[in-house]
């Protein structure tokens, strides 16, 4: 079963089907929101890492933000749940998207994703489920439109578990909650993320804990690869002002924070380390 069918039998968001199609397949609108927004359904037989287009011109759609809910896939077949932003840091782009491009998306829309994982209820069956923010990494980049993913990890195992799939499914539809919450609030500080390991766990900390939201994240092992490109693509490309570069001091050498400090002080923003929060 795809995620598209978790949605569409899910005993608490009622969708119903609209007049117009998006990737050759119908569209679906969240009924009873009780507010002004509109949530849209869609699916696409593309692989979301190498989606490059998202033929909005032939639909009647213009999303503001997306969500894209994926399967992850890593050696270790880990059973997680997972967020992360989109993006490539290197000249590799083998897992789509362009060579040193980042995709355009919002900290309080990931921040808001990771959380709604936090608070769901977890049936007994996936109580061995792990909760990761990933560091910013493959594909699409080229999309007009702010970005996350939200995933099932990590083997064919944990794809197949319904309950995991409608976690998956409650946690993004209230995601989009969250996200406005935040965004009314106006009590998170933005930061965009140098160092640490793959699933960032000094970041995940401080996103957790504290009001701090973060979109992009770089990973130690691209840090020499960081230059004032895509620096200012980081900036740019996050949907919100940005209010530090936030370094995880620990979780970064001393060569490469020669190389990235210099680069971060041609930007006039603050620099600070994750233990100052």
């Amino acid at each position: 079963m795809n995620m598209r069918d978790k949605f569409l039998s899910s005993n608490v968001f009622d969708f119903e089907e609209v007049d117009y199609t998006w990737h050759k397949h119908p569209v679906f609108k969240l009924q009873n929101q009780g507010n002004e927004n509109e949530v849209f359904l869609g699916l696409t037989n593309e692989q979301l890492i190498f989606l490059n287009d998202l033929e909005l011109v032939e639909s009647e759609l213009n999303p503001d933000l997306l969500i894209f809910a994926s399967r992850h896939r890593s050696k270790t077949a880990r059973p997680a749940f997972l967020v992360h932003t989109t993006g490539n840091w290197s000249k590799d782009a083998d897992f789509g998207g362009d060579p040193q491009e980042l995709s355009k998306s919002s900290a309080l829309l990931h921040k808001a994703g990771f959380i709604s994982l936090i608070e769901q209820e977890f049936p007994p069956r996936l109580i061995d489920f792990s909760l990761d923010i990933e560091v910013t990494h493959h594909g699409p980049t080229i999309l007009d439109k702010p970005l996350i993913f939200m995933e099932i990890g990590s083997s064919e195992a944990e794809w197949k578990i319904d309950d995991a799939g409608v976690m998956l499914t409650n946690a993004i539809i209230n995601t989009i909650q969250k996200y406005y919450e935040y965004k009314e609030m106006g009590n998170q500080n933005i930061g965009l993320g140098f160092g640490g390991t793959h699933y960032a766990p000094n970041f995940h900390r401080l996103i957790r804990n504290k009001n701090i939201a973060m979109s992009f994240i770089c990973p130690k092992y691209h840090i020499q690869g960081i230059n004032k490109v895509l620096i200012k693509k980081m900036i740019n490309n996050t949907l919100e002002n940005v209010d530090y570069f936030i370094i995880d001091w620990k979780g970064t050498n001393s060569e490469d924070k020669k190389h990235l400090i210099p680069i971060l002080e041609e930007f006039e923003m603050p620099i600070k380390k994750t233990k100052d929060f």
